[in-house]
C-alpha cells in the first residue's frame, strides 16, 4: 500500500511538472506573439524615401477647368507648352482654357529605386478648376529638393469623387479637385543609398526611448552574440555587420525580423480639443480623487415684433421692434468620488461612472492632471 501511495505521489509530481512546463511554454509563446519586430520599431539610417514635386497641366476636362481671369498662370503655361511643341500663339490672343487646369504633382521615391521603375503620383488642382474628372496629365518633370529631375509623370487621372450641378443646385461626393495616376511616373534617375560604412550599420528608433533601445540591443546581442549592437543614445543603435554584400543583406534581414520584448509604454492621454475625442494607452492609471462639475449655458433668443395700423387708410407706419430674451441655465454640480484605478479597464469604468460628456471629460482630465491624480502625460492636439 505504501509503495502504491509513493507511486501515486511520483505520478502527481510528474504531472505537475509537465503542467508547469506547458504553462511556461504557453506564457513564453504568448510573450513572443506580443513582441514587436525590429522593423516595426526602427529603420536603417540612410534607407529613406525622397519627395518629388512638379508643376503640370491637365487637359481634356469637360468645361470644368480653370477660369482665365482668376488663374492667368494657366494660360501662360499653356502658351509656353505650345511654343515648345512648335505652335506659335499670337500675342494678345484670348485663349479659353475651360478644359485645362494647372496642377501640382507629387510622389515619393523609395530607397533603392532604379531608372525605369514606376511610381504612383498624386495630382492636385492649384487653380479654381471645378473638377479634374476625366482629365489627362501632360508630361510633367518631377524634381527633388536639389532641383534635379528624377522622374517624368503622365497619364489619365483616377478621381474618386463625383458631382452634379443644375439650376443652382449641386450634389458632390468626395473631392473632385484631386486624383491619382497609378504607375503614372517613370523614374529617370536613381538616388544613391548608403546605409553601411566599413561594415557598420545604424538603426534609428521611431521614438527616443532608453528602455526600448536597451531592449533592442539586448535582443540583438543574444541572437548574434558578442558586442554586435550597442546603443549610442536613446534613438540610435550601431550594428557590426558583415562586409560582404550578400552576407550583409542576409544579416540585416534577420535583424529586421527579430522579435523584441518591450517594456511597458509610457502612460499617455491624447486629447483632440477640436473633435472632443480622448485616447489613452493601457498604462494610464488614476489615483483616488473627488470631482465636482456642472454645466452652464446661456441662451440668447432675438425676436422681432411688428406693429402696423389697424386699417389700410389709418395713415400709420409699420414699426419693427427688436426684442431679445437672454436665459441662463445652470445644472447643479455634484461631487463624485473616483477610486484608484490600476489598469485601463478600471480607468474607463471610473470615468464612465461620472456620466460626463466628452467635452466635460476634456476638462476633467486636465484638472486631474493638475491635481496630480492622473498618472500619465497629457497631450492636447
Amino acid at each position: 500500500m505504501a509503495e502504491f501511495t509513493t507511486f501515486l505521489d511520483a505520478s502527481a509530481r510528474r504531472i505537475a511538472r509537465g503542467f508547469a512546463t506547458l504553462c511556461l511554454g504557453a506564457l513564453l509563446a504568448s510573450g513572443a506573439a506580443w513582441a514587436d519586430r525590429v522593423k516595426d520599431l526602427a529603420s536603417f539610417q540612410g534607407v529613406r524615401e525622397n519627395q518629388l514635386i512638379g508643376y503640370g497641366l491637365v487637359v481634356g476636362l469637360d468645361g470644368s477647368g480653370d477660369q482665365v481671369r482668376q488663374t492667368p498662370f494657366t494660360q501662360q503655361s499653356l502658351t509656353n507648352m505650345l511654343s515648345q511643341l512648335g505652335v506659335t500663339v499670337p500675342q494678345g490672343t484670348n485663349m479659353q482654357v475651360k478644359n485645362v487646369a494647372a496642377v501640382i504633382v507629387t510622389t515619393r521615391m523609395p530607397a533603392f529605386t532604379q531608372p525605369g521603375q514606376t511610381l504612383d503620383v498624386v495630382v492636385s488642382s492649384m487653380g479654381n478648376a471645378k473638377s479634374l474628372r476625366g482629365g489627362t496629365l501632360l508630361m510633367t518633370p518631377l524634381k527633388g529638393a536639389n532641383g534635379q529631375v528624377y522622374a517624368l509623370a503622365q497619364g489619365n487621372l483616377l478621381v474618386g469623387g463625383a458631382g452634379v450641378s443644375q439650376g443652382g443646385a449641386s450634389v458632390q461626393v468626395n473631392q473632385l479637385n484631386g486624383g491619382i495616376i497609378p504607375d503614372g511616373a517613370i523614374v529617370e534617375r536613381g538616388v544613391p543609398t548608403t546605409y553601411a560604412q566599413d561594415g557598420r550599420v545604424r538603426l534609428e528608433l521611431n521614438s527616443s526611448d532608453f528602455g526600448i533601445a536597451q531592449s533592442v540591443v539586448a535582443a540583438l546581442n543574444r541572437k548574434f552574440g558578442g558586442q554586435t549592437a550597442q546603443a549610442l543614445n536613446a534613438r540610435t543603435i550601431e550594428l557590426i555587420a558583415p562586409v560582404d554584400p550578400q552576407r550583409q543583406t542576409a544579416f540585416l534581414s534577420q535583424v529586421e525580423n527579430l522579435q523584441v520584448a518591450l517594456p511597458p509604454a509610457r502612460a499617455r492621454v491624447v486629447i483632440n480639443a477640436r473633435t472632443g475625442s480622448v485616447v489613452m494607452n493601457r498604462t494610464v492609471t488614476i489615483e483616488e480623487a473627488a470631482i465636482a462639475y456642472g454645466n452652464l449655458s446661456i441662451v440668447i433668443s432675438p425676436q422681432q415684433q411688428v406693429s402696423q395700423p389697424t386699417t389700410p387708410f389709418g395713415g400709420g407706419e409699420t414699426v419693427v421692434t427688436e426684442n431679445t430674451q437672454i436665459e441662463m441655465r445652470s445644472e447643479a454640480g455634484t461631487v463624485q468620488r473616483v477610486t484608484t484605478s490600476a489598469n485601463l479597464a478600471d480607468v474607463v469604468r471610473a470615468l464612465n461612472a461620472l456620466g460626463a460628456t466628452p467635452q466635460d471629460l476634456l476638462s476633467i482630465l486636465q484638472n486631474l492632471k493638475s491635481a496630480g491624480a492622473l498618472r500619465a502625460d497629457l497631450e492636447v492636439i
